[in-house]
């Protein structure tokens, strides 16, 4: 009856206790928050770069795995032996401390757990019995709210290791430059040691002291049986050469990034390829030296795997710690001119609308947007040519000719789709420039862009964290667009192929597009193939211009110095045309679908259902005189004795080209002078003026205006006319001057099919 009197009453004070333990729980929880040293890591688990806490501290995060059997053994059995069977108080240990401690009137051993010595750590305090029962109670709080495993990684987390090193990790890294577990035993136990006596012990110092120490506690191991007796004969054999190592800072760029983008997480596992990365920072940094005879002093390289969308590579300068040329700058993000890389989507886009296809003819003369005149690289025009010889070619007005017709706003909107902040910003400053990069974008942007060329189309976000998800996944263009782009520049005839480069072997499998900015500031190459896509930038962050920078010249050689480094198999695999899309034969005059007239086929790629069908329109049948002095249309035409004949349908900006560099073709016969009819089509179109355009003119000295036009072939003569008064006339591709008068001027134009064409400007006196 006693014994179950007893035994209900110890029942009840436990219970009472634990609901106590509770409550004293809920009024005063457990609340720590430990900064820890952000860590960056490579692929291979690497440290690439480490951080000091905002207390200057080296306190990385050790994590579960890397706390081996070794480890814990040795730490369990010199701090806490019976770590996994205490509820975080040992009761033998205080009463044998409160013994000691009565009997020699002095602190003989002591009786803190690991548990306690967390608590300590976590909430430091001055040593005192009250402390001592506070430092108890959190101790019980630590085994009731976290695991025996959490409590030993907090634990090997937060014990000092002399200076401003906390944790196991951090003295691991810092003395012995590896990760905790890959430390010998004879390392585990020096790391052991140094908690309990961090000023003295301090490793690169007193070194012999330290080994002493070790050998004395290895011998106490052999003695427990602890390890087996030869790894302890060899530990014991280990010479102490430890000194304090500078942290990782591997990466640079990527690693201050990605602290930015996750900031107060201590581990931050990214899919770096470290081999690769070494690799290119040393090409890199030796590819610029040997640009600095010509004053290109800098150069950024972002390598991004198309099957896992991870960064592979990430170099933002040529040397990080160079401060004299902005080594510090993350070029992969500093906003520059595209030069011509944004022409590969203009094109994407037009094929995806149905206004173009490679084959497509497009003209290439001199041209005038309300004012804007776009001129090629080399300051010269081609003629009739193919777009996709314009994009091998990269041709600026062709280029801008597309975007006219497919209007900027639609190129705009697809490039703030893909991701582009700064044209976001500026979308409503862009006009037909943008063709021609009159617009701000960074490395990332453009190499995310093309990385969706080997996408089928599709732009994924970057993953930045090993098992991280894509954050996005948009379709900017059709596969089929994308298939056409990628078959266009993977082609080895065109002008940006390097000298070095031609007839080699070890020339790379890429398809790539070549960029300069205006003012030759910024030279890009961007590839890529069914594996990675890379971005190359080259120039200044100065902005400096330098004569000799060019993609094709600076940018486009290292492209394919790191593609023969990064990528062996790029031969095995290539893309295979998609199922929306299909090959048909055009004609080659005019990249059309071939009419009754044309000879010529080619064959051509085209989108079913969304390509227009529109046949070839690149001769026409004209009557003329049997002698072909005239030509008649449906009106004049005689009932007999005239001849039908095929000619060449030329538009008007093709013959004042012919006409104005002397080339020989095959004229239409002037009208017939008899005709009374009066067309109202194929009017001339005025190319200077400007139609509503303001011009500046001296009041003191006559500032003369270009007159010019475009006519219909058939045209010989046109009329010109300044305030309804005629001017002069000359012959249709001839050009002319003239003083306009102060205020707003009248200026039309008539050929002598009676076809006339009215502007209007603006003349401003000013005194210069």
């Amino acid at each position: 009856m006693a014994k179950n009197i007893g035994t209900k009453f110890f029942i009840l004070f436990f219970l009472s206790l634990v609901i106590k333990f509770i409550l004293l729980d809920l009024i005063f929880p457990l609340k720590f928050n430990i900064e820890y040293s952000p860590v960056v890591l490579a692929r291979d688990s690497t440290i690439l770069y480490a951080f000091l806490t905002s207390d200057d501290k080296w306190r990385m995060m050790t994590e579960l795995q890397e706390i081996t059997p070794t480890l814990r053994k040795a730490i369990l059995y010199k701090e806490d032996k019976y770590f996994n069977y205490h509820f975080g108080i040992n009761p033998v240990a205080i009463c044998r401390a409160m013994y000691n401690n009565l009997v020699t009137g002095k602190r003989t051993s002591g009786a803190s757990t690991i548990t306690m010595q967390v608590a300590r750590m976590l909430e430091p305090k001055k040593r005192s019995y009250f402390n001592k029962l506070i430092e108890m109670f959190r101790a019980l709080q630590l085994e009731f709210h976290y695991s025996k495993d959490e409590i030993l990684q907090l634990y090997l987390n937060l014990i000092p290791y002399g200076s401003n090193i906390e944790g196991v990790k951090s003295a691991s890294l810092l003395y012995f430059d590896k990760a905790p577990n890959y430390l010998s035993i004879a390392e585990i136990t020096t790391l052991a040691i140094i908690p309990n006596r961090p000023t003295t012990l301090q490793l690169g110092k007193n070194n012999a002291l330290i080994k002493q120490e070790r050998d004395k506690w290895l011998n106490m191991f052999m003695d427990a049986e602890l390890f087996d007796e030869k790894y302890i004969t060899d530990a014991l054999d280990e010479p102490l050469t430890a000194y304090r190592h500078e942290a990782p800072k591997l990466a640079p760029h990527l690693s201050m990034r990605i602290r930015n983008m996750w900031p107060g997480r201590p581990i931050l596992h990214t899919e770096l390829d470290l081999e690769i990365q070494l690799k290119l920072e040393k090409l890199v940094r030796d590819y610029i030296q040997r640009l600095y005879s010509i004053n290109i002093k800098n150069g950024a390289v972002l390598v991004i795997n198309n099957q896992t969308r991870t960064v592979t590579a990430y170099i933002g300068s040529a040397d990080f710690y160079n401060t004299v040329d902005g080594g510090q700058v993350d070029g992969i993000r500093a906003v520059r001119s595209p030069g011509s890389l944004l022409k590969p989507l203009l094109y994407a886009v037009a094929i995806d609308n149905g206004l173009i296809t490679p084959k497509t003819v497009i003209s290439d003369v001199a041209v005038s947007f309300k004012g804007y005149e776009p001129e090629n690289y080399d300051g010269k025009y081609h003629g009739s040519v193919s777009v996709e010889y314009a994009l091998i070619n990269s041709l600026n007005v062709p280029a801008v000719k597309i975007l006219n017709r497919l209007k900027p706003d639609i190129l705009t909107n697809r490039l703030i789709t893909a991701g582009f902040k700064t044209i976001e910003k500026d979308k409503n400053k862009l006009g037909l420039s943008l063709a021609l990069g009159g617009c701000g974008t960074t490395l990332e942007e453009l190499t995310g862009l093309f990385s969706s060329f080997a996408d089928t189309g599709c732009l994924t976000g970057f993953k930045w964290l090993y098992n991280d998800t894509a954050s996005y996944r948009k379709k900017i263009i059709s596969s089929g667009a994308a298939y056409m782009i990628t078959e266009i520049l993977t082609k080895l005839t065109r002008p940006d192929l390097p000298v070095e480069w031609q007839n080699t072997a070890n020339l790379p499998r890429v398809a790539w597009k070549t960029g300069t900015s205006y003012g030759r500031k910024d030279a890009w190459s961007i590839g890529y193939n069914r594996k990675y896509t890379v971005g190359v930038w080259v120039g200044n962050f100065s902005g400096q211009g330098i004569p000799e920078l060019s993609g094709a010249d600076c940018a486009a050689p290292l492209l394919f110095h790191i593609f023969n480094i990064i990528d062996q198999s790029c031969e095995k695999e290539w893309y295979f045309m998609p199922q929306n899309t299909d090959i048909r034969y055009v004609c080659s005059e005019s990249g059309m679908p071939p009419n009754e007239f044309c000879t010529n086929l080619v064959m051509d790629y085209y989108i079913p259902m969304v390509s227009s069908n529109k046949k070839c329109t690149h001769k026409k049948y004209v009557w003329i005189s049997p002698d072909s002095s005239v030509s008649y249309c449906s009106t004049c035409m005689p009932e007999t004795n005239c001849l039908k004949v095929l000619y060449n349908n030329y538009p008007p900006e093709i013959i004042a080209y012919f006409e104005q560099n002397q080339i020989q073709y095959k004229k239409i016969p002037p009208h017939n002078p008899q005709c009374e009819r009066i067309f109202a089509e194929n009017a001339p179109v005025i190319t200077s003026p400007v139609d509503g355009t303001q011009y500046f003119i001296n009041a003191d000295d006559s500032m003369q205006v270009l007159l010019s036009c475009n006519t219909a072939g058939e045209v010989d003569s046109v009329y010109w006319y300044i305030n309804n008064r005629f001017y002069k006339s000359c012959g249709a591709t001839d050009i002319l001057f003239f003083d306009p008068p102060p205020g707003r001027v009248k200026i039309s134009c008539s050929d002598d099919k009676g076809r006339n064409t009215d502007i209007f400007i603006i003349a401003k006196e000013i005194n210069f």
